[in-house]
């Protein structure tokens, strides 16, 4: 079996091919998007590519025509000898990934089913309308703070219509202009909302994410999206640690040090899991979520509210991952046996 190793490119990818026994037999460089093309005129080989943005389309590509696809994780491929003695050229790393490939079975990274990182670009760009929102409305706001006036309470759909009812017809054109822009995002926002929901809905999985209280469509879709396959943690520990929500640690010898969590993986998914968190703590009138509340105020005694809010959204990033794999809805009464 050939290995092809490819060091991608936004524009053009260097390719360098290796036979079984380690000896170069082509090099080239392609138009990243010809990839697909140069690939399927190939017998079946082991493609080697580094995570980048276009990896895993170009890994899917690959392993829909037969080959078997390799994601050299980013932290590894500097060991393996990419940009050594501080010189980095394209066809230099394309050279070092074969090469390494004839030697080791390369480990890979996760490549994500098609719906999957649709559902995370979706999310990601309906986060980014709900960013720019956020940054024209502190313009906005930091506009009537040097003006001297103060803007009641209210959310941020009604945050145009309260600064005109507040400025009145001395509102500048300036401002107005920026309040309109406020309007626009809100409806893009609400309708990547509608789109959100709905698919929430018509997924199984969701669905029966979305009845641990405090989670909903938004937490449901990113945790599936972001996991992808189910059978790939044999625990919920493994979840946990793998969204970055367990404690790191420092020691040595002797000395033991526990850190604040590790913070890897998805960071969005970690972010929407201590929002899901914050929800359900302020669920009122709802059985089910008092379990979960008690567990959570019984940490908050003994370490404090944020640390509390993050030991929750972990033990909800586990009560997610077992409703999945177990094909079950949530069930408060074996939350209240934990307490």
């Amino acid at each position: 079996m050939d290995h092809v190793a490819i060091d991608l490119g936004s524009r053009k990818s260097q390719i360098c091919v290796r036979s079984a026994e380690g000896e170069i037999v082509e090099e080239k460089r392609l138009e990243t998007w010809d990839l697909k093309q140069y690939l399927a005129g190939r017998p079946k080989s082991r493609v080697i590519v580094e995570t980048c943005a276009e990896a895993f389309g170009v890994a899917e590509a690959a392993r829909e025509l037969g080959h078997e696809t390799r994601i050299v994780p980013a932290t590894l491929v500097r060991t393996l000898g990419v940009g050594a003695r501080r010189t980095k050229t394209d066809q230099r790393d394309a050279r070092a990934l074969s090469e390494v490939s004839c030697r080791v079975d390369l480990p890979s990274v996760h490549i994500p089913k098609a719906q999957s990182r649709e559902r995370k670009t979706f999310c990601g760009m309906r986060d980014s309308l709900v960013s720019a929102r956020t940054k024209v409305i502190n313009t906005v706001r930091g506009w009537l703070r040097g003006q001297g006036r103060r803007l009641g309470k209210g959310s941020s759909p009604t945050f145009a219509k309260r600064v005109r009812a507040l400025c009145g017809a001395e509102l500048p054109d300036y401002v107005e202009r920026q309040l309109r822009v406020v309007e626009a995002l809100t409806a893009e926002i609400g309708e990547a909302d509608k789109v959100l929901e709905s698919q929430a809905e018509q997924d199984d999985t969701c669905r029966r994410l979305m009845t641990v209280p405090g989670v909903g469509s938004v937490t449901a879709l990113r945790y599936v999206a972001a996991i992808d396959d189910i059978g790939r943690f044999a625990t919920a520990h493994q979840v946990e640690s793998y969204l970055g929500l367990v404690p790191g640690e420092n020691s040595s010898s002797d000395r033991q040090q526990r850190l604040s969590i590790t913070k890897a993986g998805p960071s969005a998914l970690r972010w929407v899991l201590v929002q899901a968190a914050w929800a359900l703590k302020r669920t009122r009138r709802q059985p089910a979520a008092i379990p979960l509340q008690l567990w959570a105020h019984q940490v908050e005694l003994r370490r404090g509210k944020r640390i509390a809010m993050v030991a929750l959204a972990r033990k909800l990033a586990g009560i997610l991952y077992a409703i999945w794999r177990d094909g079950t809805e949530y069930d408060g009464r074996r939350g209240a046996k934990m307490i």
